[in-house]
């Protein structure tokens, strides 16, 4: 892993202001002894809450910390983002929260868990949902960061949005987070030069047209090439102009058929070679239920396997509905890996 070493502590608290990414080394050839090795010490791993903790003396180098307002962004370790909907309509139930107890409950339990940030969205993408208005959007949003922010203030935040005005007002009234923008700023013309004067992280996903007309833009010639060209021409964009740290997300689920969508899985590793920290978004989505035909409410076992290739895979930060599972498969991914 680099320099980074670490133990398992089974007494586990993840709400920290410290955040720490990771894409450690992967030797595939030794997975079977790997898991041999590890296999007498699993059973207690998974029925406990899990720490990862930096041996004594090793410490992160400064270049690979982020701010984030009083916070700090680490590329240790994978990070996990608990995803938080303050929408009516988001595809997965559970993940709605439309009231304040609903928000505590919901945030408490995903820190609880061990999330290590978490991704609030106002706004469902779910294709063919209508689109809630920039003013539906940031009152949702307000509303949810000033619950968060009163009652986990140390949580680290992404926002969901792809409107430069809703990050402006969000954060004159919170402070710093990370903007979360599907549309890669293709959607708001002022995104780009907003996220760069407020000096803020930024993740650009690859999307083509919008959630009301993705899915019939699925012609590629080569979906892993043409993605990773995209978001290659996009870093470059964004460096350009000013936003220093960019997250980039290949975009599961828009503008993808289901085989696509494998097929970007299996070339995951390609967008490490850009030299951004990858975020994998594949919680419970329909890539998963639809060749099970299942449905999202049952792709907790599915999401966690895909969430761990993953991993393996080259995949610095998971987005995820269920925080305690997808915690597990990082701390399965640093067995597998290790030597």
């Amino acid at each position: 892993m680099g320099d980074f070493f670490c133990r398992l502590a089974p007494e586990a608290d993840f709400g920290t202001s410290k955040l720490k990414l990771g894409r450690p080394k992967r030797n595939y050839l030794n997975i079977p002894k790997t898991i041999t090795k590890g296999f007498g010490i699993l059973s207690g791993i998974l029925h406990s809450p899990l720490k990862l903790l930096p041996l004594p003396g090793i410490k992160p180098k400064q270049e690979d910390m982020w701010k984030i307002g009083a916070q700090q962004l680490s590329f240790e370790r994978p990070v996990v983002m608990g995803i938080v909907n303050v929408t009516p309509d988001s595809f997965f139930a559970q993940s709605r929260c439309t009231t304040e107890a609903a928000v505590i409950e919901r945030v408490g339990r995903l820190a609880g868990d061990g999330a290590d940030c978490i991704d609030v969205g106002g706004c469902s993408t779910r294709p063919g949902f209508p689109v809630a208005t920039e003013a539906e959007e940031y009152q949702r949003l307000s509303f949810a960061l000033q619950v968060i922010r009163r009652h986990f203030p140390h949580l680290p935040l992404s926002v969901d949005t792809f409107r430069a005005g809703v990050v402006q007002r969000l954060y004159e009234q919170y402070g710093a987070f990370i903007v979360n923008d599907i549309s890669a700023g293709e959607e708001d013309a002022a995104m780009t030069a907003t996220v760069a004067q407020l000096q803020l992280p930024y993740i650009a996903m690859h999307m083509r047209g919008n959630p009301q007309t993705m899915q019939g833009l699925t012609d590629y010639a080569d979906v892993t090439k043409e993605v990773k060209a995209y978001l290659q021409q996009k870093l470059a964009e964004l460096h350009a102009q000013g936003v220093a740290q960019v997250i980039i997300d290949p975009g599961f689920g828009f503008a993808k058929t289901v085989e696509q969508n494998y097929a970007l899985l299996r070339s995951l590793r390609e967008f490490t070679a850009l030299g951004a920290p990858l975020l994998a978004g594949v919680s419970r989505k329909s890539f998963l239920w639809k060749p099970l035909h299942s449905a999202p409410e049952e792709m907790l076992c599915a999401t966690s396997a895909i969430h761990l290739y993953a991993l393996l895979h080259g995949a610095n930060i998971l987005r995820v509905h269920d925080v305690k599972e997808a915690r597990q498969m990082v701390e399965l991914s640093f067995l597998v890996d290790s030597h």
